[in-house]
């Protein structure tokens, strides 16, 4: 016998450490409190299932899902922080509605894809040894679909662009602070983050000349 460990039992850990990953990450977008936060958690998931398909010898698909859900996430955090009511989208709030509704139709889809998963027929068709996955998706894309992906990339692009130049301190009419009221930090509260008035008599005045 010899000390090296069979390589299926260090897959079969990794599957299972990364698979506990993608499971808790999910888990978490919906019980943590911040939208941009559940961005990231749902980022960090689907890196987890990148992962695992790399270690299903899905180079090409595991990657690819690096990339964009990269990159989907960080536009939707961005989008978070610039139209998002509370500051920069991180304010405690409650990212469920509903819970009779939501708890049901998420146990009755774990139902029925744990059904399908378990009792399904998948097909048993080995690819040919020769064939190279991704030299053949690198023809497609760059043949009759190359229209498809080159518009949707400059898509992509113009949005992160546009969502960076709306998102900034000084926008295209003037600084941010300006004419904005923040929320209270407590329902029908004052304004976060704003000065008191120094006295009751200047602010009426103040109105009064308004």
């Amino acid at each position: 016998m010899t000390g090296d460990m069979n390589p299926g039992i260090g897959i079969d850990i990794a599957f299972l450490l990364l698979a506990g990953l993608a499971v808790v990450s999910g888990w978490r977008v919906f019980r943590t409190d911040s939208m941009v936060r559940a961005s990231f958690f749902l980022l960090l998931s689907f890196i987890a299932v990148g992962a695992i398909m790399i270690l299903l010898a899905a180079e090409y698909l595991g990657v690819a899902m690096f990339f964009m859900m990269a990159v989907e996430m960080m536009v939707m955090a961005l989008f978070m922080v610039m139209f998002m009511m509370n500051p920069a989208g991180l304010n405690p709030m409650m990212m469920v509605h509903q819970h009779r509704i939501a708890i049901g139709t998420g146990i009755a889809a774990f139902v029925v894809l744990g059904t399908m998963a378990l009792l399904a027929g998948f097909p048993d068709r080995p690819l040919p040894t020769a064939l190279d996955p991704v030299a053949s998706l690198g023809h497609e894309m760059l043949g009759d679909s190359m229209l498809i992906f080159e518009s949707a990339a400059v898509v992509l692009l113009a949005t992160m662009i546009g969502v960076v130049v709306l998102s900034g301190h000084r926008g295209r009419y003037g600084a941010a602070e300006h004419g904005s009221v923040p929320p209270g930090l407590t329902p029908g509260g004052d304004p976060a983050g704003q000065p008191q008035e120094e006295d009751e008599g200047d602010a009426h005045e103040h109105h009064h000349y308004h």
